[in-house]
């Protein structure tokens, strides 16, 4: 198992660590472009409060390896052409109500569980070009190929079609939770590892 991720790379983009030098560009993008969406590093009230999130993000980095935990932290998103960063894709310790979804129930009705999930947000300066479906397959290849994980979630809202449209690309099977609450937890997007899925399961 890699403790440490490596900077993943694509034909378009490199998938890297942030650093302190992003902050203006991620600021502006979470928490300017992207302030009303759901993106899993949700809007900060100010520059300094997402400064304390980068500065989070970066030491966890080495905190988690040295713990050997697996790499569940934000990455930066870069276009390799001008090195411009034009979003966010990371891992992220999903505890939901998955027993809210019938084709899901991994827990007792009203108990939530574990899954490892997948989140993106892109600017919408860049968006409708495949950037983040690019990212997330990156990140996917490489929880599949480096960390023995048989399955990935995703989640969105019922009305977020650009979401949805991405978990299609990504090959992930979806599942609508008949119940409005959580939101964010309405539409649930599921890819299996394909040699260890479990029978039955799609």
């Amino acid at each position: 198992m890699t403790l440490r991720m490596p900077v993943l790379e694509t034909e378009r983009l490199i998938i890297r660590p942030f650093q302190s030098t992003d902050l203006d560009a991620v600021y502006h993008i979470l928490d300017i472009e992207l302030a009303d969406a759901h993106t899993g590093a949700e809007h900060a009230e100010n520059k300094a409060q997402r400064s304390g999130w980068l500065d989070w993000t970066i030491a966890g980095y080495e905190e988690l390896a040295r713990l050997y935990q697996f790499p569940m932290s934000d990455r930066a998103i870069v276009l390799r052409e001008r090195n411009e960063l034009i979003g966010v894709v990371g891992f992220n310790p999903a505890i939901m109500p998955f027993s809210q979804v019938p084709d899901l129930a991994a827990a007792p009705a009203g108990r939530s569980s574990f899954e490892l999930g997948l989140f993106w947000a892109v600017s919408p300066r860049q968006q409708r070009r495949g950037y983040a479906a690019e990212a997330a397959r990156a990140m996917i290849n490489f929880a599949f190929a480096t960390q023995g994980l048989w399955r990935i979630v995703a989640a969105t809202s019922y009305e977020n079609a650009a979401s949805q449209a991405v978990m299609r690309k990504l090959g992930m099977t979806l599942y609508r939770n008949p119940q409005e609450d959580p939101p964010y937890f309405q539409v649930v997007g599921v890819i299996e590892h394909a040699r260890l899925a479990r029978p039955g399961n799609k």
